[in-house]
């Protein structure tokens, strides 16, 4: 559990910057360069992730199980994950769910960490997933406060929204269809 939770250290603090102090991240890359902070923010992020995969499995195999999911949890797990696939692609898609939603990525994070607690519930699971909703929540809290960002996406377009939800829906089945099993060793609907 240590490792997994070494690897959220590094990989919700380096997403954390601007939430902790919303001039951070600016003074850093001006400091270091745009180019350089880019490097290291990616650096540190891969690593904290490679922590997270390899320290979650671990975790999972050896740990307690805290509470055990049934049929109706799993059912809204899969239907927040219906939800949060397309809010996922419609962070680089500007649209009206886009406009609606503000931050979509994070819309799909909370959803996603949502419907995996409802889905499992050993200690890893709950750590892992409760840490990326709880951050979430206060990057979501955190963004009202500061100014806007430019990011690099999609042209605007009137059928971007579309887009969204057929790409979130075709990842959707991808995921079911066997990648997740492929990817996690665990099925969805299994």
């Amino acid at each position: 559990m240590l490792q997994m939770v070494l690897g959220l250290m590094l990989l919700l603090g380096i997403h954390s910057v601007a939430l902790v102090s919303p001039t951070g991240r600016d003074r850093l890359a001006a400091r270091l360069g745009e180019g350089p902070w880019k490097g290291l923010y990616s650096l540190v992020a891969v690593a904290g992730l490679w922590l997270v995969v390899g320290g979650f499995a671990a975790a999972r195999a050896a740990g307690p199980v805290l509470y055990a999911s049934n049929a109706a949890m799993r059912g809204a797990a899969m239907v927040l994950m219906l939800l949060a696939l397309p809010c996922l692609w419609a962070s680089f898609l500007p649209g009206a769910i886009q406009r609606t939603l503000r931050h979509p990525m994070l819309t799909a994070t909370k959803a996603w960490a949502v419907a995996h607690l409802l889905a499992n519930g050993s200690a890893a699971d709950v750590v892992l997933f409760g840490s990326l909703l709880v951050w979430a929540v206060a990057e979501r809290i955190s963004l009202k406060r500061r100014p806007e960002r430019a990011r690099a996406m999609a042209p605007p377009s009137r059928y971007n929204d579309g887009l969204a939800i057929v790409l979130g829906l075709a990842s959707y089945a991808i995921l079911v269809g066997g990648l997740h099993r492929w990817l996690f060793g665990v099925a969805p609907f299994g």
